[in-house]
């Protein structure tokens, strides 16, 4: 949802970044797999019980997630492969993140329901809304192409990730805010699924 309402303004800052780190020679998928260099250090000091470098890292990577897409923009490299290889290395930080998160969070009180529970759900809720559109399209359920995207749902991986990193912040305080950002997540993020669902079904 964000990621629509706010892509046109965050265009000329995309260009910006793209020229800038194009300088440097990487090409675009190197930047993509420089993700995952990031995350596995980070989901390693979050099972070291170290939020704050965790929360770094996966930072880190999330500004190389920005810059992979800004560079192959620039130097016009982008191709089908470069975003097949994106979305990948996307999944894979995120699934790094939430292991890191049930390790960091298995030993503290829970919220309603134990936190390994939570984590599930999350999990589920943040693979339901790709697979759903690609299920979708898959089987002709949809055939206009790009509907599903326009029709992204409350909570997509962009806000996902930044109600998690924000949760982590004030979890440095009290891990009990921490718990309460993943519960939130994890239910948005699966009735993003079913928002998507229905709009399947009303096709």
């Amino acid at each position: 949802m964000l990621k629509s309402a706010f892509g046109k303004q965050l265009q000329p800052f995309s260009a910006f970044a793209g020229a800038f780190f194009a300088k440097l020679g990487i090409p675009p998928n190197v930047w993509t797999l420089a993700t995952l260099v990031f995350a596995v250090p980070g989901a390693v000091a979050l099972y070291k019980r170290n939020l704050l470098l965790g929360l770094a890292l996966f930072l880190i990577s999330g500004v190389i997630d920005f810059i992979d897409g800004a560079v192959a923009r620039a130097t016009k490299k982008t191709s089908h492969f470069g975003a097949f290889l994106d979305g990948v290395a996307d999944r894979y930080v995120e699934f790094l993140l939430y292991i890191g998160l049930w390790l960091y969070i298995q030993d503290q009180p829970s919220f309603l329901i134990s936190n390994a529970v939570w984590i599930m759900l999350l999990l589920f809720g943040a693979l339901m809304p790709s697979f759903i559109r690609a299920y979708a399209h898959h089987k002709k359920a949809v055939t206009k192409p790009n509907a599903l995207e326009k029709k992204g749902g409350l909570l997509e991986r962009s806000e996902r990730m930044d109600l998690i990193y924000l949760g982590m912040a004030f979890g440095y305080f009290n891990a009990t805010y921490l718990i309460y950002a993943i519960a939130v997540v994890a239910v948005l993020s699966n009735f993003t699924a079913l928002q998507r669902i229905c709009f399947v079904a009303s096709r």
